[in-house]
């Protein structure tokens, strides 16, 4: 693929190898709200708005879907904690136009507290006592597993073949979705607990937890200079000495467009910036388990 840095994969059940590829395109600022709102804007996909229940809960969430009747295979994409700007909408476009084109449904969640769904924020809810995040996200997670269910039960939607994706926060909300229900054909993991790993012991003891329990075929993907890498290493292994499918990816660093952010640089990979540096690797992952169309080379 023309579009990809350097990049060292770990893959299979234990292999390894590295691929060189060249050119890191650059499109846009996911952390600088205008410039993501202009990403957002330019896509050219258009999502439909939507609820559906989580307990007594209402869930908004962006349904993104290819032309046709179906059923197509589909994908949860679960955003990161966007803390300070929770309650704004942020339709994920770049994901639709993603996903879509390479002929899956794809559903982007406002879990509880954000967007316009029901609940608490994260950071109302967690204000900074971090025994609560866990717990928390655990919650979040119900948002994402009654999302399945909703997807499930729409005739568009071949409800055998349904998988889950996530960044950061929603990258440990996907691995603890996966840990609860095998209903998932396949999981994309995106430098979850990236930021959080050295910092927060729990985070770090449940996910290991959540990697010793699922059997999804596992894509873990992080970039060189995010905070840490061992976020994803670590599950790898696990995945790798349980003989789980899996495939790890480990990013050379990023170097994002804009102003200067507390965020380390290369978590941001995953963002609208860094589509087409990852972007074919997912379609790729996620095709071998749900089998949909290749999607289209940049």
């Amino acid at each position: 693929m023309a579009g990809e840095k350097s990049k060292t994969v770990l893959t299979g059940r234990g292999g390894r190898r590295s691929s060189l590829n060249s050119l890191l395109a650059l499109v846009g600022l996911l952390c600088s709200l205008a410039a993501s709102r202009t990403s957002e804007s330019a896509s050219a996909t258009a999502s439909s708005e939507l609820f559906f229940p989580s307990g007594n809960l209402k869930i908004q969430a962006y349904l993104y879907r290819p032309s046709g009747d179906g059923p197509f295979p589909a994908v949860i994409y679960n955003h990161g904690s966007r803390r300070g700007n929770e309650r704004r909408p942020t339709p994920r476009r770049y994901i639709g136009d993603l996903l879509t084109r390479a002929g899956f449904v794809a559903l982007v969640v406002e879990r509880r507290g954000y967007g316009r769904s029901d609940g608490a924020t994260l950071t109302e809810e967690v204000d900074g006592n971090w025994r609560r995040l866990v717990p928390r996200l655990q919650a979040e997670t119900d948002d994402v597993l009654a999302a399945r269910s909703f997807l499930a039960g729409q005739p568009f939607v071949d409800p055998q073949r349904i998988g889950v994706m996530g960044w950061s926060y929603g990258g440990i909300v996907t691995m603890f979705a996966v840990s609860r229900s095998r209903d998932f054909a396949v999981a994309v993991d995106q430098a979850g607990a990236a930021l959080t790993w050295n910092g927060i012991p729990s985070i770090r003891s449940a996910l290991i937890a959540a990697a010793e329990k699922s059997t999804t075929p596992t894509l873990f993907m992080v970039a060189e200079n995010d905070r840490t890498t061992d976020s994803i290493t670590a599950l790898a292994e696990i995945y790798k000495r349980r003989d789980v499918a899996h495939r790890a990816v480990i990013y050379e660093p990023f170097s994002p467009q804009g102003p200067a952010s507390d965020t380390p640089p290369g978590h941001r990979v995953f963002s609208a910036q860094g589509v087409k540096t990852w972007g074919n690797d997912v379609v790729d992952f996620l095709g071998r388990y749900l089998g949909a169309e290749s999607v289209k080379k940049n």
